[in-house]
């Protein structure tokens, strides 16, 4: 695989019915620019606005995948996301007409025949990845589900599934080698569900495209062929079925004889390109789903947005010390007298947390007039210093502070416990509790020692420094 980013060399383009929405759409792969991930473009909608495949973006993940950013929606978006991954492509602008992809014949094999047709270009760029240094595990105890990336040199995903039906059984599959073995041994791997699932899905406005071609259903009731034939048309579905005597509707051949595990398998990679970068990782997964994937990318998206902070601004941090003083002021654009923050020890974007350190000395400005007699560090500074210790969390959500400035909105529940001088150590506590269409909502505590001396909630703008 190769270390450097890859796009698609052309354009290129399919036309189909969607999973779900039964939607006509045409999807189209287009060349983009190095470090430009995954996007994808509603040409029906007015501007034509994108939708970032990454995982902050998921608002649905009943039966697949759903990314929007405000109005603009991508349902079913895994095939297409896996069938990239598997090619070796980095970077794609992806066009659509409607608001799902087409589903062709339920497995990502249509959207690598696409990406075969319109060939693979490196760029120049090298490839973003996230090389795991500790076990990353994720559990549901309720679902049986359990995922653990464990470090390694290449992306390895293994799978188990168990649903307790005689026509699967305990199935497990392994991908050890994405170049050779996706295209030909996961890729065409179908979608499937079970029967007692089909007409609850369809009545919750699901599956409206799904057809005896592009998906396997697994018989797991009894039902008379009368009474199934009756369920397809009055889901408007064409042509006999019958229940048939191997376990899966009309008698239908599988694939693979873990089909299902395959497809499992295949869906996870697709959920896992929403961490925005290709793992170094051994990725173990028993019983995994939509839920449990896109609960563990954000976990893994978090510690990769720790990782690319920290490279981007401080290469080499001392220890006992995320970001000094230097990497502090390629973050910040405060500069004297007004940067409030003199060392971070803490940064976890997994959990939107920080914690900073402000030195308080007798030279600072506002001892001039505050009070000559009796200097008191002024509370609305350590406010401001709790700020901007909070707002270094945006860095983590790509903000560039050479084009954006944080202004504050409202300040609320401020409380000042104790006073602040000279000789104290200031250390800021904040979390990020939302950030959502550029505003950021901040809570957290300053502290000295053990006492706390200030509390605040605080909410403030992200804003374009073009605009000011």
């Amino acid at each position: 695989m190769s270390a450097l980013q890859q796009t698609v060399a052309d354009r290129v383009t399919m036309s189909g019915v969607g999973l779900h929405t039964g939607n006509l759409s045409s999807i189209t792969f287009a060349p983009a620019d190095e470090h430009t991930g995954f996007r994808f473009v509603r040409l029906d909608l007015p501007g034509e606005p994108e939708v970032a495949a990454i995982v902050d973006n998921v608002v649905d993940i009943s039966r697949g995948t759903t990314i929007a950013v405000g109005e603009a929606r991508v349902h079913t978006v895994e095939h297409v996301l896996a069938a990239l991954v598997g090619m070796g492509v980095d970077n794609c602008r992806i066009e659509l007409s409607n608001n799902e992809p087409p589903v062709g014949d339920g497995s990502a094999l249509p959207f690598v025949e696409m990406i075969q047709q319109a060939g693979v270009r490196q760029q120049k760029a090298e490839r973003r990845e996230l090389i795991l240094d500790a076990p990353v595990r994720h559990l549901d105890e309720q679902r049986r589900t359990e995922i653990v990336a464990l470090p390694n040199d290449t992306y390895r995903v293994t799978v188990m599934v168990d649903y307790n039906n005689p026509a699967l059984g305990s199935q497990h599959t392994g991908l050890f080698d994405l170049e050779t073995e996706f295209r030909t041994e996961f890729a065409p791997a179908r979608t499937f569900c079970f029967l007692h699932e089909v007409e609850t899905l369809w009545r919750q406005g699901l599956i409206q495209g799904g057809n005896l071609d592009n998906a396997i259903v697994i018989v797991d009731k009894p039902m008379s062929d009368e009474d199934l034939k009756a369920l397809l048309e009055e889901m408007g579905i064409q042509g006999n079925a019958v229940l048939g005597s191997n376990g899966i509707l009309n008698n239908n051949s599988l694939r693979f004889r873990n089909e299902p595990a395959r497809h499992k398998l295949l869906d996870m990679v697709g959920d896992l390109a929403l961490i925005g970068a290709r793992m170094r990782a051994q990725v173990l997964a028993a019983r995994p789903g939509h839920a449990a994937n896109i609960e563990f990318a954000r976990k893994v998206r978090r510690l990769y947005e720790k990782q690319q902070t920290v490279r981007v601004v401080q290469k080499n941090p001392t220890e006992g010390t995320v970001f000094d003083i230097n990497a502090i002021m390629k973050m910040m654009p405060h500069r004297y007298p007004f940067l409030l923050v003199d060392r971070v020890t803490d940064f976890d974007p997994e959990n939107n947390r920080v914690v900073a350190y402000k030195n308080i000395t007798f030279n600072e400005p506002c001892f001039t007039g505050h009070f000559p007699d009796r200097p008191i560090f002024p509370g609305v500074l350590i406010v401001e210093a709790m700020a901007q210790a909070g707002c270094m969390l945006l860095m983590a959500k790509g903000l560039d502070p050479a084009k954006k400035l944080v202004f504050f909105m409202t300040m609320n529940n401020v409380k000042f416990r104790k006073p602040v001088i000279p000789g104290d150590q200031l250390v800021m506590h904040m979390e990020m509790t939302r950030f959502r269409l550029g505003t950021a909502q901040l809570v957290g505590k300053a502290m000295v020692g053990q006492n706390v001396v200030a509390e605040a909630e605080l909410s403030a703008a992200v804003v374009d420094r073009e605009a000011q």
